[in-house]
């Protein structure tokens, strides 16, 4: 019995390691190669350099908010408003790293800004699965499923700002389902490490989302739908769980 616990430790120690957080970036990094060159595509129809394009990906490093900052500024809209949006559209990532705190409070503030900093929607998809499977997060393995997502997104905004001049329609191509495949791929991975009698509640609280975002969408634009349905959603999983 001793020496299973302290293979499962060693098994443990090695699957957390930034090597294997790389790995567990692959359908992210699949995803964020399309969506990226379509970023891309995007934004030379928007009238940036890819050299612009390409400082966006590496400072900003936000799928959806580069997408809207280059449709505000094809319409000339104001400064101000741009930033703005772009702030309401960031917050869930506030809200994704107040999850992932808890994991990470025995390590120094330095690696804990580190790993927030390049927190997206599918790392936090990635890590909360591997939770779920009973896997300790660890910085090293939250660094190299951070890192491989953010160096193939950069890249893959500056080949599409490059390949612009040959592609005119990425919508031809699926480019610009492939978020939306990545999400649902994430969504099924979580789901198959649920236990059997949680699974229900888990399927209730995935319809109460799309209800609330269906109803909300209708009063208020969709990204500030999107921030006021998870709190509430997310409160229901709270006060229902068993």
């Amino acid at each position: 019995m001793a020496n299973a616990h302290i293979k499962e430790i060693i098994n443990n120690d090695i699957e957390m390691n930034a090597l294997n957080g790389a790995k567990a970036s692959i359908p992210t990094v699949m995803g964020y190669t399309s969506v990226g060159i379509a970023a891309g595509l995007v934004g030379v129809a928007s009238n940036l350099s890819p050299l612009e394009i390409t400082l966006f990906a590496i400072f900003m490093y936000g799928g959806a908010s580069q997408f809207i900052i280059y449709g505000l500024l094809a319409a000339a809209t104001p400064l101000a408003a741009i930033v703005f949006t772009t702030f309401i559209v960031n917050l869930r990532h506030f809200l994704l790293c107040l999850s992932l705190a808890p994991h990470f409070k025995d390590f120094s503030m330095k690696k804990n800004i580190l790993i927030g900093a390049f927190v997206t929607d599918e790392s936090f998809g990635v890590a909360a699965n591997q939770r779920a499977r009973g896997y300790k997060l660890t910085p090293n393995w939250m660094y190299g499923l951070n890192f491989s997502a953010y160096a193939t997104w950069v890249l893959a905004c500056l080949t599409g700002s490059v390949l612009a001049k040959w592609i005119a329609n990425p919508e031809a191509l699926g480019l610009d389902y492939a978020l939306t495949a990545m999400f649902i791929a994430l969504l099924i991975l979580q789901l198959q490490s649920v236990a059997s009698d949680k699974l229900k509640h888990h399927l209730s609280l995935v319809i109460y989302m799309i209800i609330a975002m269906l109803i909300l969408m209708t009063m208020m634009p969709s990204h500030i739908a999107l921030i006021v349905a998870t709190i509430i959603v997310a409160t229901i999983g709270v006060v229902t769980e068993k």
